[in-house]
């Protein structure tokens, strides 16, 4: 009898038969495997292949993924530059995902031979490589009618349904959480100008949905081992129609910061000025004419918006006992919220010092 890993290894071995149709292939797991699982598969020719699990429990409907890749992937052929991203492969039945026999759902792209993905932007030159390679991925899908692409996570950079999701929380929320919650929360209620700005501009036609990739950062970026030259960004799941703050406030929510995230440090929690000033220009040299004249004058709010966004997320899901993200200590989510909030007030703080910024 077959058990667990037995099944779990003819169903990769049925599914690479899917992309790479050969009698002889070789299988190594790739990365961490903390959403998708990954594969290399190699044949005797020296043909590689990227093959995929899609988890179906973040992604509910990973079909949409696979077209708007699609939809992407031709539009960038048009224009002479397929190179841009991975192409995608079919199966033996001409389609862009195999479902097995236990629902799991597979996909494939060509391999890119020689490449790797750094953690960490080391100096000021890799970020700003980043944020003009995010921006150069915007400006080259201008012109893709926004109607082929399908909204992958509904509400995903939508400011006002992430504050209401916050007041929900604080409605269900119990009264320990709430309690130790009590200081995180009026500042960032303090802060809903924020939530006004974003919903003036989200009907306005001075500030034009865009095709976003929503998740930029240095790690989803390949670089070549050889020359260290950029390659091509990857990790197109959550690539959907969105506003012009969502991947450069990302990247500056990221990049320009002294520590991470789950960093406890607060006194060390500060904004680089050298990289923020790098991450702008790098992007809008990326985005070219692609921004509108409302978008460079509100360029600082981009980093505001999500830094404010990440922290209105971090104290939801504490709030609701932490059911998103991973913790490893009880208070991880609002510890973190906290570290969102000091980064928030300290890019105030210096959008006002060295831009005379405010809101």
């Amino acid at each position: 009898m077959l058990n667990v890993f037995d099944v779990k290894n003819v169903l990769i071995e049925k599914a690479a038969d899917q992309f790479l149709q050969t009698e002889r292939r070789e299988i190594a797991p790739i990365g961490h495997g903390l959403i998708h699982h990954t594969y290399k598969v190699s044949n005797l020719s020296g043909q590689s292949i990227l093959l995929q699990q899609v988890n179906r429990d973040v992604f509910l409907r990973p079909e949409n993924i696979l077209h708007n890749y699609d939809a992407i992937y031709n539009h960038l052929s048009k224009k002479g530059m397929d190179r841009m991203i991975p192409r995608p492969l079919k199966t033996r039945e001409g389609q862009l995902f195999w479902i097995d026999e236990e629902q799991g759902f597979w996909r494939a792209n060509e391999f890119r031979e020689n490449s790797f993905s750094p953690d960490i932007a080391s100096d000021e030159k890799a970020a700003w490589t980043v944020a003009r390679i995010f921006a150069g991925f915007t400006q080259a899908l201008e012109g893709l009618d926004l109607k082929k692409l399908q909204s992958i996570i509904p509400h995903f950079h939508d400011l006002s349904y992430r504050y209401s999701r916050m007041e929900d929380g604080i409605g269900t929320a119990s009264m320990d959480r709430l309690l130790k919650s009590t200081h995180v929360i009026a500042e960032l209620r303090q802060r809903i100008k924020l939530v006004d700005f974003f919903e003036s501009i989200r009907d306005n036609t001075g500030y034009p949905d865009k095709v976003m990739h929503h998740d930029a950062k240095i790690s989803n970026i390949l670089f070549d081992k050889k020359t260290g030259s950029v390659i091509c960004p990857v990790d197109l799941d959550t690539v959907m129609p969105g506003k012009f703050f969502s991947d450069l406030g990302d990247m500056i929510r990221s990049m320009a910061c002294t520590v991470d995230e789950n960093s406890t440090a607060w006194e060390e929690i500060e904004i680089r000025p050298t990289y923020y000033r790098t991450i702008v220009d790098g992007y809008l040299e990326g985005i070219g004419n692609s921004f509108t004249d409302l978008e460079k004058t509100n360029i600082h709010f981009a980093g505001l918006i999500m830094i404010y966004m990440q922290a209105l997320r971090f104290l939801t899901d504490f709030l609701e006992s932490d059911k998103y993200y991973k913790t490893s200590y009880p208070e991880q989510n609002l510890n973190r919220a906290l570290n969102q909030l000091i980064l928030l007030e300290k890019m105030e703080e210096f959008l006002k010092r060295e831009y005379s910024f405010s809101y």
